[in-house]
């Protein structure tokens, strides 16, 4: 009897400490997976672009700076000749030292205008993706499309993830600043080098010069360097120099 009496007991112990009481109006509980099977699944999500850029040793730019925006047009067809090039790629690769470089402009553009932020729309451009780009304005004699898409036999900085296109995004406004184009905008509004004429000609005004400053001072004080002709666009380097350090990307 008394070794009925201690079953008893130690089944009730037992059932107690494996199976409480439930109640039907009680909360459920969510049970998060942190398994290696979830982490996999997230792995699962990187593309074969983007693990191909990962490949070649490039780094994705808001994994070194999260405070980056980025926004890729030719991951959208909002972009010059409206079709998505990039398919799944939403993220934006460089050259790790490079990645570091845009984080100091952007650490520059945030100690004078706290609020404001870069926002990437273009920065590693595989090879292969320039030749579709090339041949996108084939309607433009050969020598004034160079001026708006690098000839892919000559060779972009971009695809040595060397060039980056952005402009500054304010975060209190919740918009892009007057730039005075839209970016990929082909035309005497989007040089740098016609600005005061524009201006003068009452076509792009005193505020989107002055934004386009700021951009301007930023990514200069991190070393970097703007062209003539696309306000938005930025070289780390020469490409003579990118084609001795960093290996075309394809």
């Amino acid at each position: 009897m008394k070794d009925f009496v201690l079953a008893v007991s130690f089944s009730c112990l037992f059932l107690c400490c494996t199976a409480p009481a439930t109640d039907e109006n009680a909360d459920v509980e969510i049970v998060v997976d942190d398994s290696p099977f979830a982490e996999t699944e997230k792995e699962e999500q990187i593309g074969q672009f983007e693990q191909s850029l990962i490949d070649q040793g490039l780094v994705d730019i808001q994994a070194v700076d999260p405070s980056l925006m980025v926004e890729l047009k030719y991951s959208t067809e909002d972009n010059f000749f409206g079709t998505d090039v990039y398919e799944e790629l939403t993220r934006a690769y460089l050259p790790k030292d490079v990645a570091e470089k845009l984080k100091v402009a952007n650490q520059k553009l945030q100690d004078k205008y706290p609020e404001y932020r870069l926002y990437v729309f273009d920065a590693v451009r595989p090879h292969r993706i320039q030749k579709i780009l090339w041949h996108a304005l084939d309607s433009i004699p050969v020598g004034l499309r160079s001026s708006f898409v690098a000839d892919p036999s000559r060779g972009s900085l971009h695809n040595y993830g060397c060039a980056i296109d952005l402009s500054v995004f304010d975060t209190a406004a919740d918009s892009l600043l007057d730039m005075g184009t839209k970016y990929d905008y082909f035309g005497n509004l989007a040089y740098p080098s016609k600005e005061k004429l524009m201006q003068e000609q009452g076509l792009l005004s005193a505020k989107a010069i002055e934004n386009r400053i700021i951009l301007r001072n930023a990514m200069h004080e991190a070393g970097f360097n703007p062209i003539t002709s696309e306000w938005w666009h930025f070289n780390s380097t020469s490409l003579a120099h990118a084609k001795e350090r960093y290996p075309l990307v394809n």
